[in-house]
């Protein structure tokens, strides 16, 4: 969520360069690629479309000379040792089997998948209270894990708070697969975006939003992370401190095989930000979340999926 701001208040925080880094990034693939993968999705069943992904990912590891950096860089950062070729090999098979999975997940064939989700009381006890919240995530593992067995196993109410401008050609051919989750997405930086979101959460709904990339006018602060510091945006916490309502953080990993785990932690009931050290609380309100990121990306290192240059020089 960009640009957040309390009526009366002023903000104080970094504004972010204009054109972050991962928007600096072209999309990769041509939009009659994404049909091709969808037929071998189908067509072929997931067992042998995943014997693809050795291919793809190989060819990846040649070619994106500025991923296979970043992988390195990041991968030697939370893995605290000397990385290899094929460390960065697995790192990029592992982001191309949760992009194959997204095929079956929007096409709701969960028979596929074996999913845990742990702490779930914390997100049922939301639910039966009626009042909506902020559901945080990350470029960690997958979130469409979590979005579509909320969509259409109707297990809670979810509208997601997303950019779909970039990478627009595998967004339209994803929505295309399932047009009832794409129309849960509210668009940010719109005039109406703010309504939405008070609308959605008085009604009940999850607000989906991820809070590890910045956006182009978005308001920012500096945190620590996997021993460096990083920029990350300031939205969620001013979002949540403009609506009065609870952060939940939630984590869907990616653990090999069939296999993925969900798992939900607390992270503020409320937030009233002090006008005097807003940007301060803000950032240690942030840290919390960066912490709790940390701690997962620890755990299972191959499903971070910000390739591009994340750290501050």
């Amino acid at each position: 969520m960009n640009g957040l701001e309390e009526k009366g208040a002023t903000m104080t925080l970094s504004k972010s360069s204009p054109a972050p880094r991962w928007m600096d990034l072209p999309e990769r693939g041509t939009p009659a690629m994404f049909p091709l993968i969808h037929w071998i999705a189908v067509r072929i069943g997931r067992s042998a479309a995943r014997l693809l992904l050795y291919p793809i990912a190989f060819y990846f590891l040649l070619s994106a000379d500025a991923a296979r950096r970043v992988s390195y860089h990041y991968l030697k950062r939370v893995r605290g040792r000397r990385v290899h070729w094929w460390d960065v090999f697995r790192h990029f098979y592992c982001f191309a089997a949760t992009i194959l999975d997204r095929v079956y997940l929007l096409r709701g064939e969960f028979h596929y998948f074996d999913v845990t989700l742990h702490r779930k009381e914390i997100l049922h006890r939301q639910v039966e209270s009626r009042k909506g919240c902020i559901l945080l995530g990350s470029h960690l593992g997958s979130f469409e894990v979590l979005r579509t067995l909320g969509v259409t196993q109707q297990d809670f109410s979810l509208k997601v708070l997303m950019d779909t401008v970039h990478n627009e050609n595998i967004t339209r051919f994803l929505d295309a697969l399932n047009p009832e989750i794409a129309r849960t997405v509210i668009a940010p930086d719109r005039p109406d975006t703010l309504l939405r979101v008070k609308e959605s959460l008085d009604a009940g709904f999850l607000i989906g939003m991820l809070g590890d990339r910045i956006t182009s006018d978005g308001k920012t602060t500096q945190c620590q992370f996997l021993g460096a510091p990083a920029t990350f945006p300031a939205g969620p916490i001013l979002l949540a401190a403009v609506m009065r309502c609870p952060i939940i953080l939630f984590f869907g990993l990616y653990r090999g095989g069939n296999r993925y785990e969900i798992h939900f932690e607390e992270l503020l009931e409320e937030v009233t930000l002090n006008r005097d050290r807003r940007p301060e609380e803000i950032q240690e309100w942030t840290q919390r979340y960066v912490d709790r990121l940390e701690c997962y990306t620890r755990l299972a290192p191959y499903n971070w999926f910000n390739f591009y240059p994340f750290w501050d020089k």
